[in-house]
């Protein structure tokens, strides 16, 4: 009878039991933040944000560039050039496209560290060429760095310890996390999570 109900309202059994699921998700979803306490609440909202703003300050060319890069749901085109151009191999002005999910890496980093400040970039972007040179001339750059492809970031945030930005990016797990104490800087990228 059920199905001949069904058939006479234009609906089938699996869409009135996706429906279903869905009310019952969405109530669980629902009781979960009425009962349970601010922090999971919280939690929730972080977790799907509105929107997502970030701030960066290019320490070799001396760039500046705060906005917000993604929106109802959808990265914005022209923020996501602002910061490819930010982000851009200062040594030899090449433009790469940055990886979003690198940003949203940043993102919830700022998140979990609870700052507005803006990161400072030692390194984002590098070109072949440049990463050939740094290799001859610096210790730990590898040969086939996810820097070449628009998926890693060195940084810094003022006045933030790198060791508290180190933990921060371990506690995320998402992607690789370098410390360098020495240079005082971290290295996260959107590899498979491993840590040095």
């Amino acid at each position: 009878m059920t199905k001949h109900i069904l058939e006479n309202h234009g609906h089938d059994e699996d869409s009135v039991v996706a429906s279903r699921r869905r009310f019952l998700k969405n109530m669980a979803y629902g009781t979960l933040l009425t009962i349970g306490t601010p922090v999971i609440a919280n939690a929730s909202v972080r977790r799907f944000p509105v929107y997502k703003t970030l701030a960066f300050q290019n320490m070799h060319t001396g760039d500046k560039l705060k906005l917000t890069y993604f929106e109802q749901g959808r990265y914005i085109s022209e923020a996501l050039r602002e910061i490819n151009y930010l982000l851009r191999d200062y040594r030899s002005g090449d433009v790469h496209p940055i990886d979003p999910a690198l940003l949203d890496q940043l993102y919830d980093l700022r998140m979990m560290l609870g700052v507005n400040k803006p990161f400072n970039i030692l390194s984002a972007y590098r070109s072949p060429s440049t990463n050939a040179i740094l290799r001859k001339h610096t210790h730990g750059v590898a040969k086939h760095s996810l820097h070449m492809q628009g998926k890693a970031v060195d940084i810094r945030l003022p006045g933030v310890d790198t060791r508290r930005i180190r933990n921060a990016a371990l506690a995320m797990r998402q992607g690789g996390v370098g410390y360098y104490g020495h240079s005082d800087f971290v290295h996260i990228d959107t590899g498979d999570f491993r840590t040095w």
